[in-house]
């Protein structure tokens, strides 16, 4: 058995922090019944068309989950999502502020009526404050927590690549859902779960709040280094390439330096001695790392950092992940079939020995629409009353 199987999962979500905490849900063996607006559906089907003519968001987000299309103002339509949320263990909402309480699907309502239904509402601001009635997007929240402002050049805010509030906020759904199922299986009782946003990227925030708080200065923007360890960065090989090393005490600073710059001179220099005094001197250590590389490919490089024990990566793009060598070795890619055929879908990051994830296929929009309706529709008799 899947360690969620037997678990049904009723969701009206869209974009991407709901469906992404539903998707971990469906990869463990939950049924994931989707509620989609009539002949629109979620939002992410729209963002943009790069795979096999579906949205990469909603390919990535969605696998795995039943697609149902319900006008929640049609009475017939809404008897039916009674119907679902009745049979369901968890109800998972990311309506815009405020909705789901005019409709009738808040927490109150919904466990009212069912004490032990597990009920997880995802907002951008939280269900009160001054906020809470803001509409939020995953690049507000960055700007709203500070990372935008933590992040790019000294001369340039830059948000981050991927939708990493979004994300943030769907892997704390996703646990606490979890752990309400674990509080229902062990105490008999249901739960009403709340995650905002700026709550989830502002844990994902604090360190640098501290560093800036309490430290008494402002965050730096420092590209592709790393603001508070040094060096810890990309430096240019004798091929035009780039390496990213990473060095995380004063004895790998030593090995570096003895064993890979050659320069057992600045293993003692004060300005690199230790952590803060590197960081306050970056900038002359670049030009060093970069001397003694110039002779050097990156593979050579990344050789001489591996036997030093200096952490150290490749500068890759994006769709190069889909190849990495590491990846391959360990067989961490399956096939998920799409609307328009069968795509690579990475396992989830989470391996159970002896448990495979179930990674079932995207939905077309209302694909499940009758046989959901013949499973949860009226019986014959109640229609006739």
């Amino acid at each position: 058995m899947n360690p969620l199987q037997g678990i049904t999962v009723v969701t009206v979500e869209q974009a991407v922090a709901a469906p992404f905490a539903t998707r971990q849900l469906a990869d463990l063996g939950a049924r994931v019944l989707k509620v989609e607006r009539p002949g629109a559906g979620d939002l992410a089907r729209h963002y943009d068309r790069t795979v096999l003519g579906e949205s990469s968001y909603f390919v990535w987000l969605n696998r795995g989950k039943e697609s149902v299309e319900l006008d929640l103002k049609d009475a017939a339509d809404r008897a039916l999502l009674d119907r679902l949320v009745d049979a369901a263990d968890v109800f998972v909402q990311n309506l815009v502020p405020g909705a789901a309480e005019r409709a009738g699907l808040d927490a109150g309502t919904l466990r009212g009526r069912r004490p032990e239904l597990i009920h997880c509402s995802i907002s951008g601001y939280g269900p009160d404050g001054p906020y809470r009635g803001r509409k939020a997007y995953d690049l507000l929240i960055q700007c709203e927590t500070g990372l935008v402002m933590a992040t790019g050049t000294p001369d340039e805010p830059c948000k981050a690549g991927i939708s990493v509030a979004d994300i943030a906020t769907g892997m704390y759904a996703y646990s606490g859902i979890l752990t309400a199922l674990l509080q229902r299986a062990t105490r008999g009782v249901g739960a009403t779960v709340e995650v905002a946003m700026i709550d989830a990227l502002g844990e994902w925030m604090t360190q640098p709040a501290y560093h800036a708080v309490y430290g008494g200065i402002e965050t730096r923007r420092t590209g592709p280094k790393h603001a508070s360890i040094a060096p810890y960065g990309p430096y240019r090989t004798g091929d035009g390439n780039r390496v990213f090393l990473g060095v995380q005490s004063d004895r790998e600073w030593a090995r570096l330096c003895r064993e890979v710059l050659g320069r057992p001179d600045l293993v003692d220099d004060p300005r690199f001695a230790r952590n803060p005094e590197r960081v306050a001197n970056d900038d002359a250590i670049g030009p060093l790392i970069e001397s003694a590389f110039a002779t050097l490919d990156a593979g050579r490089v990344v050789e001489l950092l591996d036997v030093a024990g200096i952490a150290c990566a490749r500068l890759r793009r994006p769709a190069e992940l889909t190849t990495h060598p590491q990846l391959a070795a360990r067989d961490r890619w399956r096939e998920v079939a799409t609307p328009g055929g069968a795509v690579r879908a990475m396992l989830p990051p989470v391996t159970i020995a002896g448990q495979a994830p179930v990674m079932g296929a995207v939905p077309r929009l209302g694909e499940h629409n009758g046989s959901i309706r013949a499973e949860f529709g009226p019986r014959r008799e109640e229609a006739a009353g």
